[in-house]
């Protein structure tokens, strides 16, 4: 019968006594027994330490943990119950060697676990007797409150303690199950609560980012419950978060019924694994949300593969992280050395996938060349649009060829690159190409896997740089935009700076027309301008090789 916690330094006879607590039954109308209380106090005055159990609702008893003086290390209680509004089905009962009421730990372990109750037991101090006994449990409350998701009540005289968990936490599971479905879940991802955590020296553009990690998660299917910011001296190397927060965040979590956090930066495997066992929460980061957004809007095979492979090159290095059983497999007869761990098979079949990706994209890159040449012999001059996401590139070139491309209001609605015939007021025709909108830092795992997709505007005669001119980030759009062009190869490439959805600035700044094209894409009479832009700037008999500088832009 295994002892859980540090046992270290424990005498033979303190090692019994621990063991023969499995021994105990507590009903489940009782907060404790007196013999499990007597063992209990008993080993804690000896040890000087705090002990508890894990009961279950027959009375069994689950666990035996031995803690330190202040606290208890809850092992591993595997998954949560099914089924709506229902509890773990296990009760701490522990000691507390001062007269104290629940701590901090105990209400971050009640909220995080889902326990049906933790109970403390406190201790008179040089005394073998309880002098009173402490008690809380989750409650369910409504969105958008402050109210805390528990209930607490001591110090209950233990003589006096008459308290019934049975139908406590029956009516509990009632109230949660109702409030379940009273609430619904609006988002086929459920709910979850944003994190930021930066220094001071970046703490002025927190809000900002945060907006945008709020439209990607939208955009995911995901329903934003709340959001968090903490401002640091430095980013904590564990947890991101400070510890303290984090357990504030637990709590939070409770509160608003949100199984998910979502990490506005890339945090390392060590960290999401970290802060999941703390939280006991699905954590997800900024790249894995992207990624999960590139999955659900991928179409064409070409979009699936290379979403496949920036998610196996994240995986990958995630793996030592996600799976704790290093068994040795195929050695012994018919195969040499001691044979491969779980770890190094799905390492292994992680890059071998790797590379059939890589193969199988670089087969669709030569087709993408193929038909870029036959483009390139007809004479066809090419216009490709750029910017950043959510700009309004798919309804533009709605609007520009009459064609019919998916268009949201949604980050990443494209990821697939569309070619369509637009024709000129000269009624001349050039190829006009959507491609996959930019974000602030992009992933290097997606930028590379995506990197392929822009081999179209590589021989483009012109690019549109589309601005969402209502942004108030409009400014670090573009110089994210610029920068993510010059990695491509594409700085020298000329291009029109287009001014999208000025229809929501009332009056557009004059500025704008100085620097480039203002137009609403949803208006189809603001597009003459840009259309006689488009116009001048391409002559297929004599190609214009001049190249635009980035401008600076008006303020927002």
């Amino acid at each position: 019968m295994e002892i859980y916690g540090d046992t270290s330094g424990l005498s033979p006879s303190e090692t019994k006594a621990l063991q023969r607590i499995y021994r105990r039954k507590v009903p489940l109308d009782r907060l404790t027994t007196p013999d499990l209380t007597r063992a209990l106090v008993g080993v804690s005055h000896a040890t000087g330490r705090q002990v508890g159990v894990l009961v279950d609702r027959r009375g069994t008893v689950h666990h035996v943990i031995l803690g330190d003086a202040s606290k208890l290390m809850l092992p591993d209680v595997g998954r949560l119950r099914a089924g709506a509004g229902r509890l773990r089905g296990l009760r701490l009962i522990h000691t507390h060697l001062r007269n104290e009421p629940l701590s901090r730990d105990d209400l971050v372990d009640l909220t995080r676990l889902h326990l049906d109750m933790v109970v403390a037991i406190c201790l008179a101090p040089g005394e073998e007797r309880a002098l009173c006994l402490y008690y809380g449990h989750n409650f369910p409350v409504v969105d958008d409150t402050n109210e805390l998701p528990f209930r607490t009540f001591g110090p209950i005289p233990y003589a006096k303690a008459r308290d019934n968990p049975a139908e406590i936490i029956e009516t509990l599971e009632q109230e949660f199950a109702r409030a379940a479905r009273a609430r619904g879940v609006a988002a086929k991802d459920g709910r979850a609560i944003l994190v930021h955590v930066c220094d001071k020296r970046s703490a002025g553009q927190a809000e900002d980012s945060l907006r945008e990690l709020e439209e990607l998660a939208r955009t995911a299917g995901v329903d934003v419950a709340d959001q968090i910011l903490q401002v640091r001296d430095r980013v904590d190397p564990r947890y991101a978060l400070g510890r303290g927060k984090l357990e504030d965040v637990v709590i939070r979590a409770m509160q608003l019924d949100a199984e998910t956090l979502i990490f506005d930066c890339n945090l390392r495997p060590a960290q999401a694994n970290n802060i999941a066992r703390m939280t006991d929460l699905r954590v997800v980061d900024r790249t894995q949300l992207i990624l999960d957004i590139f999955a659900q809007h991928a179409e064409t095979s070409d979009g699936k593969l290379q979403v496949e492979l920036a998610q196996m090159r994240y995986l990958l290095p995630r793996l030592g992280q996600r799976d704790d059983a290093l068994s040795r497999l195929t050695g012994g007869i018919g195969g040499r050395g001691p044979g491969e761990t779980k770890l190094e098979v799905g390492r292994r079949r992680a890059r071998e996938r790797i590379t059939r990706l890589q193969s199988q994209l670089k087969r669709l890159s030569r087709q993408r060349e193929q038909r870029r040449s036959r483009r390139k012999r007809s004479g066809t001059p090419t216009v490709a649009i750029v910017g950043y996401t959510n700009a309004g590139k798919s309804t533009l070139l709605n609007a520009l060829t009459g064609s019919d491309v998916v268009a949201e209001d949604k980050l990443f609605a494209t990821l697939d690159t569309r070619s369509r015939t637009m024709r000129l007021p000269s009624s001349r025709d050039v190829i006009v190409t959507d491609t996959v909108g930019f974000i602030r830092d992009l992933p290097k795992d997606l930028f590379a896997a995506f990197r392929a997709t822009f081999d179209e505007t590589q021989d483009a005669d012109l690019l549109l740089h589309v601005i969402d001119a209502s942004d108030p980030c409009r400014s670090e759009h573009v110089e994210t935009t610029e920068k993510l062009l010059v990695d491509l190869g594409l700085e020298r490439v000329p291009r029109i700076l287009v001014f999208n959805k000025c229809d929501r600035l009332g009056t557009p700044h004059p500025t704008l027309t100085d620097r480039g094209v203002p137009i609403s894409a949803l208006d189809p009479g603001s597009l003459g301008a840009l259309k006689e832009a488009i116009e001048e700037r391409i002559d297929v008999s004599h190609p214009m090789l001049q190249s635009d500088e980035p401008t600076s832009l008006p303020p927002a």
